[in-house]
């Protein structure tokens, strides 16, 4: 393993010099953050090797395709919270943080918010300027953190909502890989019987001059279009993509595909876990950071994905604001759980309102693993009976008109 020498702060905003060993700069970086130490610079020890900063430049110059991605954002918050809460200048960890951010996209955008702070805005303003980047959700809460003085708590508490909004992503994601694989691997095998298998199989029969039954007429028919008129294939393909992306795009597509999902057995079930979870999590976060509850309401609606959720919030926050408790219109659209109700009115009654709705989050949170166990092992099935029924259909379409010629031959008919 190649030996690094490092220049780092540590929790107490010292600096820190040393080696370590690892396997590349990556690695490198992840074991000194594990120690609790903010890179400052890191150079590889070994003959020609060339120090990580580097070569940074070489790749800034090179912006094309580059994106900032939540994942960016997420390392960087929790980044911020650690240096600030070991009580460096909010400056200076921006300049840190500056400085070491791989991505050229990103590091453009720190270097901007970092020069916004040094000429006296605050960091939510910096941050506003950049919405692609930081949503509501994000800006609110450090404008809330800087009100109370207690930044560094919320950058804390942001990057803890962050990490765990993303494991509950990728736990989701995972779960449909296997059913998108399988649904690629019956397409290619489909289409690969409909354009080399039925055609041979038809020159057969055409051959012996056999009537062909409905069934095998209307296959074959699909495998003359699709062997004759192969381009239309890639055509009608990406013209239903762009078109679905365009539909699900427009406020009315995503409202009625939403509710069309949020009825569907299992499926709505798993949608409604999913999203109350999201609702908990970001709704105590920003009731716990300080943010006002109406306003907590309105930017929680905002980042949920799910039309029939959100359209729900909206009625919920007119009625609060109207002076009703939050758990009686919550209660009362149907769309939250009745254990979730109740914990949020226990919460009011007591006061503990933001601590009540993360530890829904938290029971939500198990209960999307369930879910989503639930959830594949109902789609594998389903998806092996479809494909069996559509091979099978196949093969019956081709073999009868056989069976038929057959049954003729040996005297039979």
């Amino acid at each position: 393993m190649p030996d690094y020498k490092y220049t780092a702060i540590d929790r107490t905003g010292a600096q820190a010099t040393g080696r370590i060993d690892a396997a590349d700069d990556a690695q490198a970086r992840q074991k000194l953050m594990a120690k609790g130490l903010m890179v400052t610079t890191l150079v590889a020890d070994t003959a020609g090797a060339k120090p990580a900063a580097a070569a940074a430049p070489a790749k800034a110059g090179f912006t094309f395709g580059s994106k900032v991605t939540q994942n960016d954002v997420t390392v960087m918050t929790r980044q911020l919270a650690t240096l600030i809460i070991a009580g460096l200048p909010l400056l200076r960890a921006l300049e840190l943080i500056t400085k070491q951010e791989r991505n050229p996209a990103f590091k453009a955008v720190l270097a901007n918010i970092a020069e916004s702070v040094s000429q006296g805005n605050n960091l939510s303003e910096a941050l506003q300027a950049h919405p692609k980047v930081f949503d509501k959700l994000f800006v609110n809460m450090v404008r809330a953190g800087e009100a109370g003085g207690v930044l560094d708590k919320v950058l804390d508490r942001l990057a803890k909502f962050r990490e765990k909004a993303e494991r509950i992503q990728k736990k989701v994601k995972s779960a449909m890989v296997y059913p998108g694989v399988v649904m690629s691997v019956a397409v290619i095998i489909v289409y690969i019987l409909m354009v080399k298998v039925v055609p041979s199989f038809q020159k057969l029969l055409d051959s012996q001059k056999t009537t062909m039954p409905p069934l095998t007429q209307f296959v074959v028919g699909i495998s003359k279009f699709l062997t004759e008129f192969w381009w239309a294939t890639p055509i009608a393909v990406f013209g239903l993509y762009f078109g679905l992306k365009g539909w699900l795009g427009s406020d009315k597509g995503k409202a009625v595909f939403d509710k069309i999902i949020f009825r569907l057995p299992k499926v709505g079930v798993f949608v409604q876990i999913v999203s109350v979870s999201r609702f908990a999590r970001t709704f105590g976060t920003l009731m716990a950071s300080g943010v006002p509850i109406l306003q907590s309401i309105s930017i929680t609606r905002d980042t949920l994905d799910n039309v029939v959720i959100a359209q729900s919030l909206e009625r919920v926050h007119d009625r609060v604001r109207d002076g009703e408790p939050l758990s009686v219109p919550l209660e009362q659209s149907g769309v939250f759980p009745q254990m979730v109700t109740s914990m949020i009115q226990v919460g009011e009654e007591t006061g503990q309102l933001p601590e009540m709705l993360n530890r829904v989050a938290d029971i939500y949170d198990e209960e999307v693993d369930n879910a989503v166990t639930a959830l594949t092992s109902i789609i594998e099935p389903i998806l092996i009976v479809f494909l069996a029924v559509v091979v099978g259909t196949i093969v019956l379409a081709m073999f009868l008109p056989l069976i038929a010629l057959i049954t003729k031959m040996t005297g039979g008919g």
